[in-house]
């Protein structure tokens, strides 16, 4: 593996890193951007794949390509956890300008990364048929789901790696390069998933086929970048890895829990709005589809912010730490208002292509009514998250985020749903999210005091 990036000689000075100069509130608008147009690709990428799994015209096949699909975003949700401690070590050893830390801390923790999600993929190999019957899949469905996650599964450790790497140039401060290699995955997925499932006939096999050929190409795509432009991989040592596994694990552990605490979440949702009939779990459906696209400019905040806040926290810039926070909060007001304000102009239009009617169609649109209070305060728990698990109080983030997801959710919207049935329960997670939305961004300020009066202590 590369040491150095291409063309630097030792007779040039280190340049400062590059969040600890400039304009905080320019990067965080450039990496949330560079973020937003990934991961609101995927989403779109993911949604259209399923579309074309549809078209096949048998119900079984989407059915099961959706379990399939649950259970991977289980495994997303794990490799999500595992990238946090990647871009706060390493981005913190950036801002410390210890370059050498950073280039073992990035190798040491990409193996790691490895290492747990192949152990996550062996677990769940032969554990499927349950899981997959206690989801409720049976006959022709439970055959597809079973038959596409065998194929898609095993690749999960190619993805973890990309994902590494993506970080890896997150935590660089390359935004734009991060993006592209998460793009790759969007742009071999659209050319592949018709040639693969009409063109050869693969049906529900061709789509798995092509998430594999997908992550092998950001695997590749994320490892030149990170090589070639800015040497942060050095040749692994089982010493080194072994003694980053302890920081590495003290900040993955409480990330992975949190990470889980949504989709708990939204199966209670999904139990609750059950009781309401087959409309209700539709528009469950349906908002759980226009959510992430939605709002994705918010769960790219949360991953923006991180490498910011390390880099000045290993500069001990606590002034601009601050001032990042600030910057975040400022762009989730705006950026949920706007979105607030285009959900409630398209409300109609959305139930339309979705061909929703009675219950389902006015469910859908009442939650675009109500969405931007409820976006705004999970924003905030978003943003706090990303500084507890950059600034060492990832069980703060832990906290938060299952707080929010039980004592913020259960009570409000069971009690919700007795008052105002469906829509008392939509009411009841809004009302539920303001607590700890205020109390986590609160908190992440005083983090950053305390941090900063730890070190005057220690000068």
């Amino acid at each position: 593996m590369d040491a150095a990036p291409a063309g630097k000689t030792a007779e040039q000075p280190d340049p400062p890193p590059r969040f600890v100069v400039g304009s905080t509130l320019r990067h965080v608008l450039v990496m949330t951007a560079t973020g937003t147009a990934g991961l609101i690709a995927i989403f779109i990428v993911d949604l259209v794949s399923l579309l074309y799994i549809s078209w096949l015209g048998d119900p079984s096949l989407t059915a099961g390509v959706g379990l399939a699909t649950v259970l991977m975003f289980f495994t997303v949700s794990i490799n999500v956890g595992l990238m946090i401690p990647i871009g706060a070590l390493v981005s913190r050893a950036l801002g410390a300008r210890r370059p050498e830390d950073a280039r073992r801390l990035a190798t040491s923790c990409s193996i790691l990364m490895a290492v747990l999600a192949t152990l996550v993929s062996i677990v769940l190999l032969p554990l499927l048929p349950w899981i997959l019957r206690a989801l409720g899949a049976h006959g022709q469905t439970l055959t597809v789901a079973h038959n596409f996650l065998l194929i898609a599964l095993p690749t999960n450790v190619l993805m973890a790696l990309g994902m590494a790497f993506s970080t890896i140039l997150r935590a660089a401060g390359d935004a734009k390069r991060s993006m592209y290699a998460t793009l790759s995955v969007a742009a071999v997925t659209v050319i592949l998933d018709p040639v693969l499932i009409f063109g050869l006939d693969l049906r529900t096999n061709g789509a798995a086929i092509t998430i594999n050929i997908a992550r092998v190409v950001y695997l590749v795509v994320a490892y030149l970048f990170v090589t070639r432009f800015h040497g942060l991989l050095t040749r692994p040592n089982l010493k080194g890895v072994m003694a980053d596994a302890r920081p590495f694990s003290a900040i993955a552990v409480p990330a992975i829990l949190t990470n889980i605490a949504a989709p708990a979440a939204n199966a209670f949702f999904t139990s609750i709005m059950a009781r309401f009939g087959d409309p209700a779990i539709a528009a469950s459906a349906i908002i759980d589809r226009v959510t992430p696209v939605a709002f994705g400019g918010l769960f790219a905040l949360a991953g923006a912010i991180g490498p910011v806040l390390g880099q000045n926290w290993g500069a001990q810039r606590y002034d601009r730490m601050k001032q990042v926070l600030k910057d975040a909060l400022n762009f989730t007001i705006i950026y949920v208002a706007c979105v607030w304000m285009i959900l409630y102009l398209v409300r109609v239009p959305i139930t339309d292509a979705f061909h929703a009617q009675g219950l389902t169609a006015e469910l859908v649109q009442f939650f675009c009514q109500l969405s931007g209070p409820i976006w705004f305060f999970v924003g905030l728990v978003f943003v706090s998250n990303a500084s507890f698990n950059n600034l060492g109080y990832p069980l703060l983030s832990t906290f938060f985020n299952w707080g929010r997801a039980t004592l913020g959710m259960i009570p409000f919207a069971y009690f919700g749903a007795e008052i105002g049935g469906p829509k008392g329960a939509l009411i009841g997670i809004g009302l539920g999210s303001v607590a700890f939305g205020i109390a986590a961004i609160i908190t992440a300020f005083w983090t950053i005091r305390r941090l900063e009066r730890q070190a005057s202590a220690s000068s």
